[in-house]
């Protein structure tokens, strides 16, 4: 009988024990949580930028009387398309709407849409 009291014993430690740890968990738990609802929390948005804040307000680029490297720092143009741009003016003569452009090999109304505004052709 004595070992079965040893074992009624150390199963009553063993118990003991685990409540204890249990307890401790959850000390743990409600410190943690009560931590994380007393942080403040910061929820980040997306805000509107107004286009002026990063491209400054420039006057349109003529496209008659622009050179290449004017017109290959627009928008989707670049240097190849920019001396297309020069070439076919030459040859053709002076735009006479912007939406003549489109008659440069590469330009489409795509193109062209990205454009409006920043090009002239006067």
């Amino acid at each position: 009988m004595d070992e079965r009291g040893n074992a009624v014993k150390c199963e009553k430690i063993l118990l003991g024990l685990t409540a204890l740890f249990l307890a401790f968990l959850l000390a743990l738990f409600f410190r943690d949580r009560a931590a994380l609802e007393s942080a403040p929390v910061a929820f980040e948005t997306e805000t509107a930028v107004p286009q002026e804040a990063f491209m400054p307000d420039v006057s349109p680029l003529d496209v008659n009387s622009a050179p290449a490297e004017e017109l290959a720092k627009l928008p989707g143009i670049g240097e190849v398309l920019a001396e297309r741009i020069v070439d076919y003016r030459t040859e053709h003569g002076p735009f006479e709407t912007v939406e003549a452009l489109m008659e440069v090999s590469g330009i489409g109304e795509k193109k062209l849409a990205e454009l409006e505004g920043r090009i002239t052709a006067e």
